[in-house]
Parts: C-alpha cells; structure tokens; sequence
C-alpha cells in the first residue's frame, strides 16, 4: 500500500474517500463527496467537490475545476453525479461539471482521456475512452463523444450533438450538428469534409477496413435520393462490414441534431 501524500496547505474535507498513493498537492481542495482513485495526482491549485469520482492514476493540473455545480440556470442543487476513468489527463485551467435533473443526472468520462488546457465538459455529457480534447475545447451540455475522437483546439459543439468514435473535429471548429464515426469536420460552422484516414490508419486499422469506409461514405454521401434511402443500401450492402455498420447505426439511431453533411449536400 502506497502512502498518501497530503501538503500541509490543501485541504481535504471529512468524508472524502482517497485510495492508496494519492497526491494531493499545494492548496488543492478535495470535497467532503469525492473519491479519488489509487495513485490519482492532484498538482498545486486544483479543486475536485461534488458528488464525484475520479479513476485511478488520472492526473490533474493547477487550477482544474472539478465537479462544481453545472452551468445551467435551471439546475437547483439536484444531487447529480460526476465520474471520470482511469488514466486520465487533465490540464490546466480544465472544467468539467456533473449532470442536471434535465440530463440523467449525471456526468461520465472514459478512461485514457485527455482533456488539455482550459478545455470544457460541459452537463450530462458522456465522453468516451481514448478521447482527446485540445486546448479551448468547449462541449456544451448533453453531448456525446465516443471512442478515439479528437477534437481539435478552440473547436465548440453545440448542446445535444453526438460525435463518433474515431472521429476528427478541427480546429476551431464550430459543429452544430452529428458528426459520424470515423468522420472528419471542419470549418465554422463544420461540414463533413471526409474520412479521418490520418486517424484510422495510426491506430492499425486494415487496407480493407479504410477501403470498406471509403466506398460506404461515397454511397451515403452522394447526390442521388435522401440520406435515409442511402442509408438503407448502404445497410444492405456493408451488412458483414463491421467498421461500415458502425456509421449505418450511428445515422440510424439518431438525435436532437442533424447529421453533419459535405457543403455539396442535398437531402431532403
């Protein structure tokens, strides 16, 4: 059992639950209803509260905001939930706040995440594993972002939105509506602008698999009939494309948002 390292300046509050090794450093404030994890890192500054928990070995830098209530004029002190993975990064100047009654009642994020500095998660939403924020991230409340997305600095996406494992949002982005899995937005305000080849191909993915994509995005993507009737082939003819299949039940699953389309799009 590792020891914990408490600086004589912070202040950790009767109630709060630490594992083994935790550090917390110079005047950091760890709330009465705060779990941190085995070997969890608090540097100099940071402040977790609320009802929330953060996953072993996540690292947290000088003057992070965790847990504070939600930036919702509608929220009145409902005893919603923050939870964070493990291994996590999370920089400088990082806000993250917990759900709302509005939302779920709850706020999650994935293991190995990195959120860096003075990025934003905003209310009840749900991030995924791997996913990367860069600096000025700001993702608005009851949003979803699924596995290996990277979103690119001073990128903003709007409350509600879904983006896709795997996916690519640009820098200074403004997305105001679904971003498939696997895609790439760009822009103010973002439009689909491809495949996130660059991506799929850093983490292993198969000539065929990026081939399969590439061949399903021309058919969703293309000028003849509605996104729906393209959909629906597509389903048809990637059904034992696993990759493919993913983007299909993305689209068909839907939400508050349309789907991020390329500038030359027409659907009806």
């Amino acid at each position: 059992m590792a020891e914990n390292k408490i600086h004589p300046t912070a202040i950790v509050e009767d109630g709060a639950q630490l594992g083994d090794g935790v550090v917390v450093g110079p005047f950091s404030i760890v709330g009465a209803d705060v779990s941190l994890g085995d070997g969890v890192e608090l540097a100099s500054h940071v402040v977790v509260t609320g009802r929330t928990t953060v996953g072993a070995r996540t690292r947290i830098f000088p003057f992070a905001s965790i847990g504070h209530q939600p930036q919702d004029l509608k929220y009145k002190g409902e005893p919603s939930t923050l939870a964070i993975g493990t291994d996590c990064l999370i920089r400088e100047g990082v806000t993250i706040n917990p759900g709302t009654e509005g939302g779920g009642m709850t706020t999650t994020v994935g293991n190995a995440c990195a959120f860096l500095a003075n990025s934003h998660v905003g209310h009840d939403c749900r991030v995924g594993n791997n996913v990367i924020f860069s600096n000025n991230v700001m993702l608005a409340g009851h949003c979803e972002v699924g596995d290996f997305a990277i979103l690119g600095g001073g990128a903003a996406v709007i409350q509600y939105a879904r983006v896709g494992a795997h996916s690519f949002l640009g820098g200074m982005s403004g997305l105001e509506q679904d971003l498939i899995p696997y895609g790439m937005a760009l822009g103010n305000r973002a439009h689909l602008s491809g495949l996130n080849i660059i991506g799929l191909q850093r983490r292993n993915f198969s000539r065929t698999e990026i081939h399969d994509l590439r061949r399903a995005y021309r058919l969703l993507f293309a000028q003849e009939g509605t996104l729906l009737e393209r959909v629906a082939d597509a389903a048809e003819e990637f059904k034992d494309h696993p990759t493919v299949m993913e983007i299909v039940a993305f689209i068909k699953a839907g939400g508050k948002r349309s789907m991020c389309t390329p500038k030359n799009e027409t659907d009806a």
